[in-house]
């Protein structure tokens, strides 16, 4: 099988690409952004004939905090929606036999109930502070859908909620929540300090899954034949964003106050997914939140260009 990898050095991309090379894949199709602009139609369609992929793998995503979400919306809605247009109308275009669309946990309503069935999509307005990103990947779904249903191809739309693993962004405003306190508290431990901030009042419930974890699922479900085109990828579990951080100073060993920056928005107040669709074909999430971390933060320490961020 031949497959087209798209984002293969952000968090999720690298994390496939490093299951695809651990199950012995080589048939692998990679390229650099600076060899080909996901933003140019043209060369995106004319990349895909040439290469002629059997599974195209849309990682690629401009992708951000709360911050970073919030000033740069239309960043987010143009970006999220031309490379995925041009990745998914060019696998159609050239006949791409099956074709995996990550998408986020983001795209479900802000007041969904808990935990969240794919079924709950479009049934409520969408959580302000990433409402472009949202709307982007909802189209993305959505045009999955509309394939499958007007051309019968075979396109998954897989959801996965808050990730976190190696490589991932711990830039002080563009990262998400879970990257962001594992650099506070890093920086906690290495200045001395005796006080961690969060943004907001750290009630906010949320669901994490290794990035490893995605990977397996795409695995997964790249070799499954399902009837459902849209899957929930999580562990079913949740925890409040200061347990979060507690379960992070104990980790380091960290005797801090944690101080709530309630100037700072809280975000959706709850998320954790409903993955029984994905456990009812097979597939559920391996590692913990606790080896997570440590691979994670022994991934942090490496890159040294993480702390200067």
């Amino acid at each position: 099988m031949k497959i087209f990898l798209a984002g293969h050095k952000g968090l999720v991309g690298s994390a496939i690409l490093r299951k695809l090379i651990e199950k012995k894949y080589k048939n692998l199709v990679l390229v650099d952004k600076k060899k080909l602009n996901l933003l140019d139609q043209k060369e995106v369609f004319k990349f895909i004939k040439k290469k002629k992929p059997d599974l195209v793998i849309i990682a690629a995503a401009k992708v951000g905090g709360i911050y970073y979400n919030k000033s740069k919306g239309a960043d987010f809605i143009y970006e999220n929606l031309q490379i995925q247009n041009n990745l998914i109308h060019g696998s159609f275009k050239n006949n791409v036999k099956k074709l995996i669309f990550l998408g986020s946990s983001c795209i479900y309503p802000k007041f969904s109930k808990q935990p969240i069935k794919e079924k709950y999509l479009l049934t409520g307005k969408l959580e302000e502070t990433n409402s472009p990103y949202a709307t982007a990947k909802i189209a993305g779904v959505k045009m999955c859908e509309a394939y499958n249903d007007q051309y019968k191809t075979n396109y998954i739309c897989l959801m996965p909620t808050n990730t976190y693993g190696p490589n991932d962004n711990y830039h002080s405003l563009n990262s998400h929540f879970f990257a962001s306190l594992i650099k506070k508290a890093h920086q906690c431990k290495i200045r001395k300090k005796k006080t961690l901030t969060i943004w907001g009042s750290g009630r906010p419930k949320r669901e994490v899954i290794f990035v490893d974890d995605i990977a397996d699922a795409c695995l997964f479900f790249m070799k499954k034949n399902v009837k459902n085109f849209l899957i929930n990828i999580g562990t079913g579990k949740d925890k409040s964003i200061k347990d979060y951080a507690n379960f992070i100073l104990k980790k380091l060993n960290l005797k801090v106050k944690i101080k709530f920056d309630k100037t700072k928005p809280d975000g959706v107040p709850r998320k954790v997914l409903d993955v029984s669709l994905a456990r009812k074909y097979g597939w559920k999430s391996k590692i913990s939140l606790d080896d997570g971390f440590d691979i994670t933060y022994k991934d942090y320490l490496k890159n040294k260009n993480y702390l200067k961020k």
